[in-house]
């Protein structure tokens, strides 16, 4: 008994830290991460020769983070470009005819549901109700308050991005740095286990995020190819939006609907509502829907019981949490942390019945 009370006051008092220190904490596992990411890069960088030069461990980091700098800026620039030439559109579109194709489109279904009794009788228009709500929704206090909010964020980002940069560099120039500051602070009696937790977890995520850019790749392919048979403008930045925001969990794949069925309809803003806009946002929707099957019985099934190895209820439930805790970054975070709950479980905790339960698919690993 004094045992498990020593241990829930361990654990009590760890989680204490972790929430106290919490964005400390986050940089750190995020660059841990990034660490584990970029390590067939510092092994490729590490093997290059030039007479009697060799790439040493600082150079070998600073051009893995330059790498992951470069792809991050090729992504951007795929769509910098693209959201500029949507703002370019709606800058030069005819309100007025945008509005009339809208209320001609509209009307009849309107007239529709009063006749069903389902809305109220109105007589504004389309362009009215459109009108009226931008003026109540940007008004100066509250374009004030989102500048100052994004004032606010923009700070805080350049601080974590820093940060994250910075350890980062350390974990990938020194191999094993994480691990040792653990053990730096694990009792020497506890030392051999946490060394097979670590290993454990390495492996478990290190397939995880394997499944995942393997399902952000197959969704890319497979939507991209069917905007470009259905000839829809921009089919590949739409399909690789798509294929990264999925990444969120049940949430994701509606975002990148919205956005694709935005930039179609925007691409082509000045064509006729009911015989081209109206076909065209059916064929997007069409296309998100295949996909959200493909991932839901095919992708998700095979990364989660190959990598995590848990349950799709198990995974589901998990990610409920992690959205009613953190919202979306909760969720896009539930499954690792899980994961690395898991393997703790399995070490520590094994001789609980639960723990046995919900870690029988990882002992093995």
């Amino acid at each position: 008994m004094t045992r498990y009370i020593i241990a829930a006051l361990t654990i009590l008092i760890i989680g204490l830290i972790v929430w106290w220190f919490a964005d400390i904490v986050a940089y750190m596992v995020i660059a841990w991460i990034l660490s584990l990411l970029g390590g067939p890069f510092m092994r490729l960088f590490q093997r290059i020769r030039i007479g009697r030069f060799r790439v040493g461990g600082n150079v070998a980091a600073v051009m893995t983070l330059l790498s992951f700098a470069l792809i991050i800026s090729i992504i951007v620039s795929l769509f910098v470009p693209l959201v500029l030439q949507q703002a370019r559109n709606l800058a030069d579109v005819d309100a007025a005819a945008l509005a009339q194709g809208l209320e001609g489109f509209w009307q009849p279904i309107n007239k529709t549901l009063v006749e069903r009794g389902l809305i109220e009788p109105s007589n504004e228009s389309i362009s009215e109700y459109i009108r009226t709500r931008l003026v109540s929704n940007f008004s100066p206090t509250q374009v004030t308050d989102i500048f100052s909010a994004i004032i606010g964020f923009t700070g805080n980002l350049f601080i974590a991005v820093f940060s994250i940069i910075f350890i980062t560099f350390f974990f990938l120039k020194e191999d094993g740095l994480f691990m040792r500051m653990l053990l730096i602070l694990t009792p020497n009696e506890y030392q051999s286990q946490v060394t097979n937790v670590i290993e454990r977890i390495v492996k478990l995520l290190t397939r995880y995020f394997g499944g995942i850019l393997f399902q952000i790749t197959i969704i890319t392919v497979f939507v991209s190819t069917l905007l470009g048979v259905l000839q829809i403008d921009n089919a590949v930045l739409i399909a690789f939006f798509a294929a990264i925001i999925n990444v969120i969990p049940y949430v994701g794949p509606s975002i990148g609907a919205i956005f694709g069925v935005f930039i179609a309809v925007s691409s082509n803003l000045d064509a006729e509502f009911s015989t081209v806009i109206v076909p065209m946002v059916t064929k997007v929707a069409i296309v998100f829907a295949l996909m959200q099957m493909l991932d839901n019985f095919i992708l998700q099934p095979f990364i989660f019981s190959n990598s995590v190895m848990a349950h799709p209820l198990e995974i589901f439930i998990i990610i409920l949490v992690g959205a009613k805790l953190g919202g979306i970054l909760g969720m896009v975070l539930a499954i690792p942390v899980y994961t690395i709950l898991r393997v703790i479980g399995s070490v520590f905790l094994s001789e609980f019945k639960i723990v046995q339960k919900l870690t029988e698919g990882i002992n093995g690993v």
